[in-house]
């Protein structure tokens, strides 16, 4: 085949192309807040909902984080957002479950990072909701899923929110708009590498 030739079909398969993806756009028409899901074992959920939220902010908009488990140690994202008057920041953990080791501590904790939640999904002025590592807490009961359920379902019609962690429950699935899994193909903890700043931290 010549370089003609080669150029010509893929000039031809892109309009195709182009042609699919601009009838896709154009059906696409609904305007409303989503809920975005990340979970799965793999390292990048909160970063993925971190870069949500600078993505907010480039537009001008206001945001609310909640951090449910994280607590223990300080953080890069938290350290940087902070700067931000557009974004009202609570760390609301207390650490990992196998650091507390306290089930009514845990469940206690995590009922009052979710009253803030609550808050922030309550307030049209807020226009995405970051629940970072709320899968967790639901997970272990922590937190009923019906309440956020029920919370998400009330929430201000362009209010976006974003929740991280592992182990994301089905019903909480069955209900966002857009879920990523992230699957651990390598990590450096396994090659005995400690959590760098800028990385993990």
């Amino acid at each position: 085949m010549s370089e003609d030739d080669r150029s010509q079909r893929h000039n031809q398969r892109m309009q195709r192309q182009k042609k699919l993806v601009d009838e896709r756009i154009a059906e696409a028409s609904t305007e409303k807040g989503v809920v975005v899901v990340h979970t799965g074992n793999g390292k990048g959920k909160s970063t993925a909902g971190f870069g949500m939220l600078a993505r907010a902010l480039g537009h001008g908009m206001q945001a609310g984080v909640v951090q449910f488990i994280k607590g223990s140690f300080s953080t890069g994202e938290e350290a940087f957002f902070r700067r931000f008057p557009e974004v009202s920041y609570h760390v609301m953990g207390e650490g990992y479950t196998w650091d507390t080791q306290n089930l009514e501590q845990d469940i206690a904790t995590a009922g009052k990072a979710w009253d803030q939640a609550r808050q922030f999904l309550e307030d049209p002025s807020v226009d995405l909701v970051v629940l970072d590592e709320l899968n967790i807490a639901l997970k272990f009961k922590y937190i009923p899923v019906q309440e956020v359920l029920d919370a998400l379902s009330k929430r201000p019609k362009m209010q976006h929110v974003v929740i991280t962690g592992r182990g994301a429950l089905q019903e909480l699935i069955d209900v966002a708009d857009t879920v990523s899994e992230h699957r651990e193909i390598k990590h450096a903890f396994h090659a005995g590498i400690t959590a760098q700043k800028g990385v993990e931290l």
